[in-house]
């Protein structure tokens, strides 16, 4: 059990060490024993003090997992949401991620799907495994049909 003071420099901490959204840091202030008053109190605290901002983790979160993990934006607006991050946010998110990079990402992993894929005989099976990976990846399905026809 911490006392609202120990939480607030823990969990001041805990959003100084990496961008955190909101649900993060209430789920970690329940860890540590608060009721949902403190916890409220808390992220006040945060945001004020700018330790907290959910569109600057939403920015970061997006260009993060799109520059690392190659992933499209409907998977990146999935994962966001599933944080439970505001449609504002994610929107703002979605405008960060630049037009050309995000073109020439696809192609990579189009290219790089195909050279996997070669030994797969029938051709519309080796489409359709190119167009579920795309897909699974996050990508859109306007990007996609160009690349396969």
């Amino acid at each position: 059990m911490n006392t609202p003071q120990q939480a607030l420099l823990k969990i001041r901490h805990y959003c100084a060490y990496q961008e955190r959204c909101h649900s993060e840091v209430k789920t970690k202030l329940f860890e540590y024993g608060l009721n949902a008053v403190e916890s409220d109190a808390i992220i006040v605290s945060l945001i004020a003090d700018n330790y907290l901002n959910e569109e600057r983790f939403a920015i970061q979160f997006a260009g993060g997992h799109f520059r690392n993990k190659k992933w499209g934006r409907n998977k990146i607006k999935h994962a966001l949401r599933a944080k439970k991050v505001s449609d504002y946010c994610i929107r703002k998110a979605m405008d960060e991620i630049e037009e050309t990079a995000y073109i020439a990402t696809l192609k990579a992993l189009y290219e790089a799907k195909k050279e996997t894929l070669k030994s797969v005989k029938p051709p519309l099976l080796r489409r359709k495994k190119l167009q579920d990976y795309l897909m699974q990846k996050g990508y859109e399905q306007e990007y996609i049909r160009p690349l396969l026809d």
